[in-house]
């Protein structure tokens, strides 16, 4: 899926306590919840239209989670998840990180491996994106 409107991007090095360089490279005129549904969708869309319309309906009809409440309840989505597809759940985090670092255009340099902690757990990974993205997002605005 292509957006039609063309978003000025910046790009932005951190560092902080840990032994490596986070790059961003974002747009300033989008939330970081629109950025995470549209990676969430295109995870779902990987497994066809038919299998995201119903993983959508699973998540509203069953388990009371709204596509646009996802961002807001990431606990409860992965619950959801894996109520839904077992230990399978954890391929579909790993999809919506990749689509995630892909949108936002996340480096990490230094000497980390390419998915930086392994022990990092799916809820607290988006959480660490989003404080990250939102932060260097408010920095090149001042």
């Amino acid at each position: 899926m292509q957006n039609s409107k063309k978003y000025k991007a910046k790009a932005i090095q951190k560092q902080e306590e840990l032994p490596f360089i986070v790059e961003l490279t974002f747009d300033d005129n989008r939330a970081f919840y629109d950025i995470l549904l549209e990676a969430i969708d295109k995870s779902f869309l990987s497994l066809g239209e038919p299998v995201k319309t119903s993983i959508y309906l699973y998540l509203k009809n069953s388990m009371g989670i709204k596509k646009s409440e996802i961002p807001f309840r990431i606990d409860d989505f992965q619950n959801a998840l894996e109520k839904l597809f077992g230990i399978g759940a954890r391929h579909l985090e790993i999809l919506v990180i990749k689509n995630l670092h892909e949108k936002i255009k996340i480096k990490y340099k230094g000497d980390m491996p390419r998915w930086v902690v392994p022990d990092l757990t799916f809820q607290e990974y988006i959480r660490l994106v989003k404080m990250t993205y939102e932060n260097s997002n408010e920095r090149t605005n001042e």
